[in-house]
């Protein structure tokens, strides 16, 4: 069996899959997805953003497409369970809520499936004489369509990123093509839906800016022209139009100023409450120890350190850090910038092709993730499902997506804390990360050499292992010392967790930036 029986009967077996972890308890953020539930569908447009009457933490804060998308969904919830629609009803997760949440994700998640398959069909079709299980398709289809940091964040803990990253996917591929409009219309549309794809957006604008509107002349200089301003034009009408629909109603109820608020929270701190493994991790580190040896020796008091120290203690709140200065929101964004507008640069110089603007794509999405503000874990996807498929084109790039994708996947495991899930997690990571490395040395034809993984150094090989010991500290050890040790530490375990996988992720960004900017 090859080709597309081989796609369509893997992805049967993964969506069979997904069915099985539907028994999974639920995250917090089924609350979340059934509370807009019930407000889309309870409440008149105008309200959906300035509702807060349930006194719920859950208020709506995606783009008005995903409100849409959950009115939709509202439609088909009440046959499931009534109650679930009401805003009033909080923390309502019974069997069938839960039953219906699981399955809207797992049947939205066939846009992602779709798209794979459109990109193994355009993008990765070139003919080898390597047997169908050595060759780009068959790779593209575990390690997109298998790709198990979807499986945790969408089906273990829960999220609805499936389709939104089948529609980037949809987007990616039309810039393959050739087709910038159609590939502004998706990526529109996502905005739309999910406003963290805003991460990304530079490298799309200037990659179309580029390589769309400006034009050479005969003498083969690059130039702006007649042509150059309607496709300009023509990119816009279709931005606008699409921000349009998805706002215009705000807008025309004067919400607009609401809706923003609602989008952006800067009230929320630096960092999430599981830090994610960025270089603010490592800078709530520093913090952590330097206070920790501040009142050893003398220099802090408990007093000082009582509320104002970084923590992870599970809570959303604003964090003040001791030792070292406090973050304000726009030194994130400088730091954001400054990292990404190298690779923006090197982009609009040297725009040689789509391997080129999804180079720069990841680029910009670890710039964002490594110094934006409040950034979730869960982000380490906009990073690591691009990165895929340059790993399929190019063996350059698969030492990155490796350790990334090891990484930056352990990293989510955080998010599934109940020890009933250990199992699966680690079995996951394990066969993911079994089938990346081997399947890229066989497609690639690279062997590791001694004491190394394939396409790593022996510094990076003793990294990615170091993992073993650290989930061994973190999820069996940890909670084995007596009482009074777990209880005044119970926040190691995560920090040691995010500390460490932040180390990877940096290393990775600069590693990547270092490459792509001296590519030739």
């Amino acid at each position: 069996m090859e080709g597309d029986s081989w796609f369509w009967a893997f992805a049967g077996v993964m969506t069979c899959f997904k069915f099985l972890l539907v028994d999974i308890m639920p995250s917090t953020d089924f609350e979340v997805h059934r509370n807009w539930l019930a407000i889309t569908h309870s409440l008149p447009l105008k309200e959906f953003y300035i509702e807060n009457s349930s006194k719920s933490p859950w208020t709506l804060d995606y783009p008005p497409f995903f409100a849409y998308f959950e009115r939709f969904l509202s439609l088909f919830a009440r046959f499931f369970d009534r109650e679930m629609l009401s805003v009033h009803n909080l923390d309502h997760l019974n069997t069938k809520t839960v039953l219906f949440q699981k399955i809207t994700v797992i049947v939205t998640d066939f846009v992602f499936i779709y798209a794979v398959k459109i990109l193994c069909n355009d993008v990765l079709k070139f003919v080898t004489k390597k047997p169908f299980f050595q060759s780009q398709t068959f790779l593209a289809s575990v390690l997109l369509v298998g790709n198990i940091g979807l499986l945790m964040v969408d089906h273990m803990h829960f999220q609805y990123n499936g389709f939104l990253y089948g529609i980037m996917l949809l987007s990616i591929i039309r810039i393959f093509q050739g087709n910038m409009v159609e590939a502004a219309v998706w990526f529109s549309v996502l905005l739309n839906f999910k406003h963290i794809y805003l991460y990304v957006a530079p490298a799309y604008f200037v990659y179309m800016l580029r390589k769309h509107c400006f034009m050479k002349n005969q003498a083969g200089v690059l130039e702006w022209m007649s042509e150059s301003f309607e496709r300009l034009v023509q990119l816009g009408a279709v931005v606008v139009g699409i921000f349009a629909l998805s706002f215009g109603p705000f807008i025309l109820k004067g919400q607009l100023k609401d809706v923003l608020a609602r989008l952006f929270p800067f009230k929320r701190g630096l960092t999430h409450a599981y830090w994610a493994p960025n270089f603010w991790a490592l800078y709530n580190f520093i913090d952590k120890v330097l206070t920790f040896v501040g009142v050893r020796i003398g220099r802090l008091s408990p007093e000082d350190v009582l509320g104002t120290a970084s923590g992870t203690d599970g809570k959303v709140k604003d964090i003040k850090h001791t030792v070292l200065p406090c973050i304000p929101p726009v030194l994130t964004l400088i730091l954001t910038v400054s990292f990404i507008i190298f690779p923006l640069v090197h982009l609009w110089k040297n725009p040689t092709g789509p391997r080129s603007f999804l180079r720069c794509l990841v680029l910009c999405a670890f710039g964002s993730f490594l110094f934006g503000w409040h950034v979730h874990e869960k982000a380490i996807l906009l990073i690591s499902i691009p990165l895929t498929i340059l790993a399929l084109l190019d063996v350059r790039d698969v030492s990155v997506f490796l350790i990334i994708s090891t990484v930056g996947h352990y990293s989510l495991f955080p998010l599934l804390l109940k020890s009933e899930l250990s199992v699966i997690k680690v079995s996951l990571l394990v066969l993911y990360t079994i089938m990346a490395f081997k399947g890229l040395s066989l497609l690639h034809e690279v062997r590791s050499s001694r004491f190394c993984l394939p396409f790593l150094n022996f510094i990076e090989t003793v990294y990615v292992l170091g993992l073993v010991p650290l989930y061994v500290y973190t999820d069996i050890l940890h909670n084995r010392f007596n009482a009074s040790f777990t209880e005044k530490y119970e926040f190691l375990p995560l920090m040691l967790t995010s500390t460490y996988c932040a180390m990877g992720v940096v290393y990775s960004a600069v590693k990547y930036l270092y490459y792509v900017i001296t590519m030739k």
